[in-house]
């Protein structure tokens, strides 16, 4: 049986095994401090990661910021 939990990412849907926005971050190989997350129309700060459980049906947007000259 699969722990995972469908949420929709970026407007796609997706399983994922994460259980809050942190895990998350590590669940798809981002690096935290590039990034900016939205749950469900909120934007969540960055010392919430950790706390900001995920739930079926969540609607996750995220943008990964990419540095350059």
């Amino acid at each position: 049986m699969s722990d995972n939990i469908d949420i929709q990412l970026n407007g796609e849907t997706q399983s994922v095994a994460a259980v809050n926005l942190a895990q998350l971050v590590v669940e798809l190989g981002l690096e935290q401090r590039m990034i900016a997350i939205e749950r469900n129309l909120e934007v969540v700060p960055k010392s919430q990661y950790d706390v900001t459980r995920l739930h079926e049906g969540d609607r996750i947007e995220l943008v990964h910021m990419i540095g350059g000259g």
